[in-house]
């Protein structure tokens, strides 16, 4: 007798659904830990200055599990040179896709002359984006707010995204609020400015051929299952981190997958491997548990327990041990 083989097609990777760029948050660990939960919500990395690429420790900034893929580098600068020298080296590490952050409006990121101030020079923009797709092969893109300060018109937006299209990018990041580079904090950033959603909307009627994704204050599938009548993905921010099991309904819903995600539990036991072989691997570099387990407070996020499952995992004493069993006695407090 013989065994009778099954075989099902995977999705094609898209950025239908993705995980947006977190300074802080969006680690190598972060990413391991979300990509147990969906397997084909794309992923990013937190921003990565050229600088850190050109004149400082590549592998500590590129280095990354392959279960990430499809995961995509962004990388915050304003040198076509600079940001030609560190695609390729994103492209030389397996990265699939090289993000361009036109977002930012940190003061230290305006400092150095990129994030959400480089909207002001789309021009320049537009030459970075050609050295960058002239020194690889993968795709790369942009991520934008839709103005700055005081500067709302929503032509503003559409002749940014026209002029950095002469470069070939094809792909656009609209993160719809304005950036305010002076009287708010990054925090207040993402929160105070006013959404503008139909900004988005908009861009993808006026450049119908190319690719637009939504991001900024999306929390519901519902909310999701409305952008994508208008536009062809959604990025999700901080809700994806607070709330990460959102996203366990992502591969069936969204890339017509067929197997069932796995549960929370059968989460937090994968990571438990992941963190005895990279504690085993780093921790002579100083990585400690909690590098790992901070990213992972979100995932009983609306279940009785939830905070005490938080404070298990945020009890020092507890992480001392370095034990991923905590991870299990963490849950144990949701039953």
């Amino acid at each position: 007798m013989f065994a009778i083989m099954t075989t099902s097609i995977a999705p094609k990777p898209s950025r239908r659904l993705s995980v947006a760029p977190m300074m802080d948050w969006t680690d190598r660990h972060c990413r391991h830990f979300h990509r147990l939960i969906s397997q084909y919500t794309w992923l990013y990395t937190e921003m990565v200055t050229t600088g850190a690429l050109v004149y400082g420790d590549v592998e500590r900034h590129l280095r990354f599990n392959e279960e990430e893929h499809p995961v995509a580098l962004q990388l915050g600068g304003s040198d076509p040179k600079d940001l030609a020298i560190a695609a390729k080296l994103g492209e030389k590490w397996g990265y699939d896709e090289i993000n361009l952050n036109c977002g930012c409006p940190s003061p230290r990121v305006q400092k150095g002359a990129f994030g959400a101030c480089l909207m002001t020079e789309p021009e320049l923009v537009r030459d970075c984006v050609k050295a960058m797709k002239d020194a690889v092969q993968v795709e790369v893109t942009v991520k934008h707010r839709i103005g700055i300060d005081q500067e709302e018109s929503y032509d503003f937006v559409r002749d940014f995204v026209g002029t950095v299209a002469e470069a070939g990018c094809t792909t656009f990041v609209v993160h719809a609020r304005n950036a305010i580079l002076k009287g708010l904090s990054p925090k207040e950033n993402r929160e105070i400015p006013p959404l503008k959603y139909e900004y988005a909307y908009q861009l993808k009627k006026d450049f119908p051929q190319y690719e637009i994704l939504i991001n900024g204050g999306i929390k519901t599938l519902e909310e999701i299952d409305l952008h994508l009548q208008h536009v062809d993905g959604v990025m999700l921010g901080r809700e994806a981190y607070h709330n990460p099991y959102l996203m366990a309904a992502f591969d069936q819903r969204y890339y017509g997958a067929s197997g069932q995600p796995r549960s929370r539990e059968q989460v937090l036991e994968a990571m438990m491997p992941y963190i005895e072989e990279q504690l085993a691997k780093e921790g002579g570099r100083g990585l400690k548990i909690n590098t790992i387990t901070r990213h992972m407070l979100g995932l009983a996020q609306g279940l009785k327990g939830a905070r005490q499952f938080r404070q298990t995992l945020s009890d020092a004493k507890k992480l001392a041990a370095g034990d991923p069993r905590v991870l299990l006695e963490a849950y144990s407090h949701t039953a």
